[in-house]
Order: C-alpha cells, then structure tokens, then sequence
C-alpha cells in the first residue's frame, strides 16, 4: 500500500514538477494534511538522479508556496475563529493533544513558535489557523513564517538531494551487503551439514 502511494506522489512530480511542489506544500501549509514534505523530498530526490528540477528552483518555489500557504491558513483562523478551528479539527481528526501542545508553545514562545512549529510533526498543519486564531500581530507572523519556510524547505530539499546524490552508492553497497549475507549463510550451512556428518 505505502509502495503504491508513493509510486503515485512520485508520478505527481514527474508529471507536474514546480506546480506538484508548490500546491502541496500550499495546501499542507494552509493546514491541509496532504503529503508535503514526502512530495518535497521526492523532488528534490528527482532533481539530482533524474534532472527533471534544479534544486534551487525547488527551494524558491517551495519557499514561497509554504509562506503564502501558513498566510492562508493564519487568515482561515483569524476570521474563522475558535468555532473553525474545532470544526476542522473534528473534520481531519486532528488529536486534541495535537491543539493543545500547539497552545502550550503559542504560550510559551509566541511568534517564535511559528519558526520551530514546521519542525514538529504535526505542528506544520495547524501553526497558521492557530496564530490566527490566537490573533498573533501578522507582520511579526510573516516573518517568522518566512524565516521558517526558508529553513525547513531548504533543509529536506538539501536532504533529499544529497539522498539522490549518494543513492547508486547506498544501491551497490546494498548489493555487495546482500552477496555477503548469501556467502556467509552458504558457509553456516557447510559447516553445519560437515559438523553433522562428522557427529555421525
């Protein structure tokens, strides 16, 4: 199953490129839970081993496509209010520890949260409704949103790449690792079947 979803995400990139990118990243980042940073990482994957992106283009366009997404989801939260953010988290079935360990860093850190908050799982989704909501003044929101977003896209970015740049590598170790393994069980089994005719 997880096989075939991510045949389809890669086939997303492959036929789409850039626009794969960004309205997934868009819509993650608006607090939609669709698959980002997997399609994030297969581009930037795809853009050492198989040329179609240019890893620099994929860091401007995912930059620029999670700050306008958190932008989107921050408006969402402003004007929807406490009453939407309820409804959408009874909709994605969004935990309530989720929320709540959402409100403790808004608390606790304030804007900075928004920085950190694509680095926790699960708080990428909810950051912007939930600055919103908890009516952070938008221009220190937009900073760190941007701050943010630079960061986290270029570091997946980076990392799927360099992923792609060592795969044939990583591929013929695995391959040298697996005729290694066979020898190694080929040599318990003589020695089992010759410690066994030798007890007889």
């Amino acid at each position: 199953m997880t096989h075939h979803i991510v045949d389809l995400l890669r086939n997303a990139v492959v036929q789409y490129g850039y626009w794969a990118v960004a309205v997934a990243l868009l819509l993650e980042n608006a607090g939609v839970p669709v698959p980002g940073e997997t399609i994030l990482l297969l581009a930037s994957f795809l853009a050492y081993s198989e040329h179609n992106l240019q890893l620099r283009w994929i860091i401007v366009v995912g930059t620029i496509a999670a700050t306008l997404g958190d932008n989107l989801g921050f408006a969402l939260g402003f004007y929807g209010g406490r009453p939407l953010l309820v409804r959408y988290q009874s909709f994605f079935r969004i935990k309530n520890e989720t929320v709540a360990r959402g409100e403790n860093l808004f608390a606790r850190f304030g804007a900075v949260t928004i920085f950190f908050a694509r680095f926790v799982f699960g708080m990428r989704i909810i950051a912007g409704p939930m600055a919103g909501v908890l009516r952070m003044p938008w221009r220190k929101f937009l900073v760190y949103n941007f701050l943010g977003a630079a960061m986290w896209v270029t570091a997946i970015s980076s990392a799927g790449y360099l992923f792609g740049r060592h795969f044939g590598r990583l591929e013929r170790d695995i391959r040298r690792f697996d005729v290694a393994v066979v020898v190694l069980v080929f040599l318990a089994l003589g020695f089992w079947w010759w410690r066994s005719r030798r007890g007889k």
